[in-house]
């Protein structure tokens, strides 16, 4: 029996069937949805505002998202951003929806760097308004996101714990559905995003730094005396000094070698002389390891002598150590 689609109702209003079939995923086997391409996800969250009526607002009456998908931003692409609209106007309108929670209000789907460049220029920001539930809401912004905002694997985990926290309609296929997922793979994020906040809120973003490296750290902090140490060294200059990834590279390697547990046993070291002063032997010794070795005129004699003689010399000893 097939499961009921949650986003049949993603468009209650007449002559937007369109709209609604874009949404309309069927969310039995979302396990294996991940989708084609990157154009694909574009193609869908452009559906949203074909033949849509643009409107224009003003900045002040909207309000961001109630899940975080952006963890920082890229200054310098913003500034472009900015630019951009500053000198040929804003080409992409955003999507919106009436704010659930604050009557004459939106709340922004997707775009926020598009409201926040309007909010900075002074000028009204151009979006579509639609009604939409929480569940199309997050669906909507996930594809867009994907699609175009490169964000990086930890900002993606955090947004699918963000929504596993909220347990919209109590089912991980939304979670699936928006950021196009495997299950394996949110399992991974989730596990990710379960790390102690200082260490993710410390590291930051991290753009360059994928799936399986995020992994790795995780399972290094699981152990007690590695997250002391890493809750440590994120307080250090050492580590406030770097910027994007190195924050994570310099991170996960001082986790690592830190792991390392080093034994260092004090070397005893002792002189003999012969007494016709023809042989000196320097020996040391670490406990693991004994080193003779022989100066002055004799020593290559006396080293031959030795060589020649340790068969004897080894029965020797074992017949003192019987004794």
């Amino acid at each position: 029996m097939a499961r009921k689609n949650p986003f049949m109702n993603v468009m209650n209003n007449a002559g937007l069937d369109e709209s609604r079939a874009v949404l309309d995923y069927t969310i039995k086997g979302a396990s294996k949805s991940i989708l084609s391409s990157i154009d694909e996800i574009a193609a869908r969250a452009d559906r949203l505002l074909e033949g849509e009526t643009v409107v224009e607002l003003e900045p002040d009456l909207v309000d961001p998202s109630f899940v975080r998908d952006r963890i920082e931003d890229d200054e310098q692409e913003f500034a472009e951003l900015r630019s951009a609209i500053r000198d040929r106007g804003q080409d992409s309108p955003i999507l919106v929806r009436p704010h659930p929670k604050a009557s004459g209000r939106y709340m922004v789907v997707f775009g926020h760097r598009r409201l926040r460049a309007a909010r900075e220029l002074g000028r009204k920001v151009r979006a579509v308004v639609k009604e939409l539930q929480d569940s199309d809401h997050l669906v909507a912004q996930g594809q867009e996101n994907s699609a175009r905002a490169n964000l990086s694997f930890f900002e993606k985990a955090m947004f699918a714990s963000e929504v596993a926290r909220l347990h919209v309609d109590g089912d991980n296929a939304i979670i699936l559905s928006a950021l196009s997922l495997d299950r394996a793979t949110l399992s991974k994020m989730l596990a990710v995003a379960s790390m102690p906040g200082e260490v993710l809120d410390a590291v930051g973003a991290a753009k360059g730094i994928g799936r399986d490296r995020w992994y790795e750290l995780k399972a290094l902090l699981e152990r007690p005396t590695n997250l002391e140490k890493a809750l440590a060294f994120v307080k250090s200059k050492e580590f406030g000094d770097k910027k994007g990834d190195d924050r994570f590279n310099a991170l996960l390697a001082h986790v690592k070698t830190s792991g390392r547990v080093t034994s260092t046993k004090p070397v005893r070291a002792a002189k003999w002389v012969s007494e016709d002063k023809s042989v000196a032997v320097d020996l040391k010794s670490d406990g693991r390891t004994y080193t003779l070795a022989l100066k002055a005129k004799d020593a290559l004699g006396f080293g031959d002598f030795l060589s020649e003689n340790l068969p004897d010399l080894y029965q020797t000893y074992r017949n003192r150590k019987v004794q």
